[in-house]
């Protein structure tokens, strides 16, 4: 009978220790969890900022392409040059 006692006592302290472990995993998960959310939150953000930041590098290389009388020039040549192309893809598209 002392064997049987002996044997529920040790079996009881591992139940002891793995609760307490459990508890442990489950509040270290619960932990990573919540630092998961808060770093995809602070991605989206970020993803945000960035596409705002390349519309804004998009504006400013369009508005330093017209900035100058040259480059105005120039690019009001290329303009014409595509918008010629374009027509005459049209007409042998029509053709």
């Amino acid at each position: 009978m002392e064997d049987a006692s002996i044997l529920i006592s040790g079996i009881e302290y591992k139940i002891k220790v793995l609760a307490e472990n459990n508890k442990i995993l489950f509040d270290e998960n619960a932990k990573l969890k919540q630092q998961n959310s808060e770093i995809n939150a602070l991605i989206h953000l970020q993803q945000d900022e960035l596409k705002l930041l390349k519309e804004k590098v998009a504006v400013l290389e369009v508005s330093k392409t017209f900035g100058s009388d040259t480059d105005r020039q120039s690019a009001k040549i290329k303009i014409n040059e595509l918008v010629r192309e374009i027509d005459e893809c049209l007409n042998l598209l029509n053709k």
